[in-house]
């Protein structure tokens, strides 16, 4: 099955690019690696804020890392000229997550990216190396921000 036609399954339509909120770009390729500048998690158009364990459920988590997985899905397929089958692996995600100083979840929330890309590139090309932290605040609030990097042809 095509990657586009596992999105279709799936229900997903990719969003375009986001236009970035500072000095940065959406991302760099430099020879087969795309890098993809952080995403922050978004609920109807909105960042999506709150800390985990203060408000935010590890599983409401999960849901948000899912939602940037799709944004970030999105960004790599600009980056690619429109073809996510040129995506030869996808390589690293780095997972940050508002959360208080308690909270130790960061892994299972950052779950909800990882489980949705190794869905929709296969178990071979969406295994990924991973980080997840718990940190004081991202920017404008939002409860998780999630980076990925990738090999393409």
């Amino acid at each position: 099955m095509s990657i586009q036609d596992k999105l279709k399954s799936l229900g997903i339509t990719l969003p375009p690019v986001a236009v970035p909120a500072a000095a940065y770009v959406p991302f760099v390729r430099t020879g087969n690696l795309v890098f993809l500048s952080g995403h922050i998690a978004r609920k109807d158009g909105k960042p999506w804020v709150g800390q985990l364990g203060a408000g935010i459920s590890t599983e409401e988590g999960k849901q948000a890392a899912r939602a940037i997985a799709i944004d970030l899905l999105g960004t790599l397929q600009a980056a690619v000229g429109g073809d996510l089958e040129r995506v030869k692996r996808i390589v690293k995600v780095m997972s940050l997550v508002n959360s208080v100083p308690t909270f130790t979840e960061q892994h299972l929330v950052t779950n909800g990216a990882s489980e949705l890309i190794a869905e929709v590139f296969g178990a071979e090309k969406g295994a990924h190396a991973r980080s997840a932290f718990g940190v004081a605040q991202i920017p404008t609030g939002s409860c998780v921000e999630i980076e990925l990097i990738a090999e393409v042809e």
